[in-house]
């Protein structure tokens, strides 16, 4: 048999069955006035009641007589005579219900047995336990409220393929409690940042989405038209220059949690728009920034790990309580590439070298020293940073926005902080000198007019602001996709995102 004749049949049956369907449907229209009812009230969840009665057994249960209104979809059913179980999935887990003549009548039975899984219903009863020990309701009530059109994939063993879990989340949701779990943990680090920056007085704010000019990092930003106004907006890539402006303004902490978009490459680490969460505090450097990090990872991993530091990511375990390690650019490639202590890397000669000998491709004629050191780390260090490092003594020429180093003019007060071979997040102290970001303005403006898409434009508005005064002040910027990836161990960003840009298929 071959793979079409499979599809095929499938496509068949699937269509027979969501026939039959909606012929129950029809029957339900006829013979009630509201085919769709909406006055049933829930009152318990299937993980707080499978909590509440741990430890109790059915004689203990059956003392309490605890009566409890449950709603969810049907996720299986089991049939034997007058009676039968089903599994009944709320946005917190499952429990059993059991169901037969004695209890609901003999009409409401037969109804029951024409119900498919997949429905979603509401179910009153007293809490017992089954034969074989498990938590059960006993229905005296059951309603449908929403009848299913369609059956649930490969008998709700779970929606397996990759590709479709991404394109229809809302099925992957209904089969696989593990997707569920995922965004439960995402939310919850999004909560645990918000408590975290707001109980050390930094308040959160939104900014433009909509840029006259991009700024902020350097990417390629997505164009729109704003018709009123008969102009061109970019939308986000960042929102630090406009952070930047209200520390301006006097606002000596803030933070955004952020959608950003960039008009670049789609894969395992990158998609087309994705959250961010940065924050700017006045009078504080880059080494608060990290010290901070590192206070803030630590309460997350407590947070989501419900007490324990320790995440288990991929084949390797990451313990948050322990400060991440610090290198710069250049000690991290010495440490991991075994032949860069034969080259000076402090010369643009001495790294070229190095790029060549390790084959890494650069602009020979206009590269500069800083960009073959970066092109170098980006090849041969950056996926071996598997437990949390910032890496630190970025070039000044790969970074438009950081504060020049006192002792250093090559390199500013940056870093990045890098977790399972990637990076999450990005900080420096903020260079706070007008004259020096408008000379690096025009650095960019040249790349960009010899053909650098990434390049950032000329923001006046923003030079003007500095020439305000800016205190000195320290930013980062974290991913959140990146950083839920960790905790959640998700090889993909795919899967932490609930809705996912995908290629249109053609059918």
């Amino acid at each position: 048999m071959t793979k079409e004749t499979v599809v095929n049949d499938h496509d068949q049956t699937e269509n027979h069955l969501i026939t039959e369907r909606r012929e129950k449907l029809a029957k339900i229209r006829e013979e009630r006035s509201v085919a769709f009812p909406n006055h049933f009230r829930k009152d318990t969840h299937a993980k707080a009641l499978h909590k509440e009665m741990e430890g109790l057994d059915r004689d203990a249960l059956k003392q309490k007589g605890k009566i409890v209104k449950m709603a969810g979809r049907i996720v299986a059913k089991r049939l034997f005579g007058k009676g039968g179980f089903i599994s009944l999935r709320d946005q917190t887990g499952d429990i059993q219900v059991f169901v037969n003549t004695g209890l609901i009548g003999a009409e409401a039975f037969a109804d029951f047995t024409t119900w498919d899984v997949g429905d979603i219903i509401g179910v009153e009863g007293e809490v017992s336990r089954s034969d074989k020990g498990e938590l059960t309701v006993r229905a005296n009530q059951l309603i449908l409220l929403t009848k299913s059109l369609r059956p649930l994939p490969d008998k709700f063993h779970g929606l397996t393929d990759v590709e479709a879990r991404y394109r229809q989340r809302y099925l992957d949701l209904i089969t696989n409690m593990e997707s569920r779990e995922t965004f439960r943990k995402r939310n919850l680090i999004v909560r645990t940042i918000r408590s975290f920056m707001d109980a050390r007085g930094f308040e959160e704010v939104e900014t433009p989405m909509m840029h006259s000019i991009p700024g902020g990092a350097n990417a390629k930003p997505f164009i729109t038209h704003h018709n009123a106004l008969d102009m061109e907006f970019y939308l986000r890539i960042a929102p630090e220059l406009y952070l930047k402006r209200l520390i301006v303004g006097g606002m000596e902490r803030v933070y955004e949690i952020n959608r950003n978009f960039r008009n670049e490459g789609v894969s395992t680490r990158h998609n087309p728009e994705f959250t961010m969460m940065e924050w700017y505090w006045a009078f504080a450097d880059y080494q608060d920034m990290m010290d901070m990090t590192d206070a803030m990872m630590k309460e997350i991993a407590l947070r989501v790990n419900e007490g324990s530091t320790k995440v288990q990511y991929q084949d390797y375990e990451i313990d948050f309580a322990i400060p991440a390690a610090r290198m710069t650019v250049q000690e991290s490639i010495l440490k991991y590439c075994d032949v860069a202590k034969d080259y000076d890397l402090n010369t643009r000669e001495g790294v070229a070298a190095l790029a060549d000998h390790l084959h890494i491709k650069y602009d020979k004629e206009n590269d500069c020293w800083g960009k073959i050191l970066m092109e170098i780390f980006d090849d041969q260090v950056e996926e071996q940073l598997l437990q949390p490092t910032f890496i630190t003594g970025y070039p000044l020429a790969v970074s438009p926005l950081a504060r020049q180093n006192d002792e250093n003019p090559l390199i500013t007060d940056r870093f990045e902080y890098f977790i399972g071979g990637r990076e999450v997040g990005n900080g420096y102290s903020e260079l706070n000198d007008a004259e020096d970001q408008h000379q690096r303005f025009m650095t960019q403006v040249e790349d960009k007019d010899a053909g650098d898409d990434e390049a950032m434009h000329y923001d006046k508005d923003f030079v003007t602001a500095l020439e305000f005064g800016m205190p000195p002040t320290a930013g980062e910027g974290i991913g959140i996709d990146r950083l839920v990836m960790i905790f959640t161990n998700a090889p993909s960003i795919r899967d932490v995102l609930l809705f996912p840009h995908m290629r249109v298929r053609n059918s």
